[in-house]
């Protein structure tokens, strides 16, 4: 179900704890899948499970409750707005209005093109820097103006 390449990824994380703590590394094992396929199915969880040799519900558990899981299919580029308190109250929440108003679409949807997810993210740990958006789980933008939010989306173009 995952490829060679993301199973040596896993292994990887796997071998930073003690052998019969193989399942510490469940966090990082569905980001690798995540990567990989997108998004995480039932048929990815499984397999994650299988191979870290836990029970699908326990690593459903985990994918559900962190916001950077995805269950469902987002676009190719997912954008997370903290509106949590210190950054709404720093402009998060004009941002996500903002991005909302450019996109043409509400949190949890996607553009038309399948080109943008809007997401709505709790604290980002970035509060000095708000507004701050994550983009893709990976790429932290911090100080989100309109301006810098018009050239994000045209860089994601």
């Amino acid at each position: 179900m995952l490829s060679e390449s993301s199973l040596k990824k896993i292994d990887r994380e796997v071998a930073k704890y003690p052998a019969a703590q193989k399942q510490s590394a469940v966090m990082a094992a569905l980001a690798i899948a995540q990567d990989e396929k997108g998004w995480l199915d039932k048929d990815t969880i499984a397999c994650v499970a299988d191979y870290l040799g836990m029970a699908p519900v326990a690593v459903y558990e985990v994918a559900s409750f962190y916001n950077m899981y995805d269950l469902e299919p987002v676009g190719k580029y997912k954008l997370t707005v903290c509106t949590n308190l210190p950054c709404a109250l720093s402009g998060g929440a004009h941002a996500a209005e903002y991005v909302k108003e450019k996109l043409g679409v509400d949190f949890n949807q996607t553009t038309a093109d399948g080109r943008f997810t809007l997401k709505e993210g709790e604290c980002l740990g970035a509060c000095g820097d708000a507004p701050v958006m994550l983009v893709n789980n990976k790429r932290m933008c911090s100080f989100m103006t309109p301006m810098q939010i018009d050239k994000l989306i045209e860089e994601c173009k």
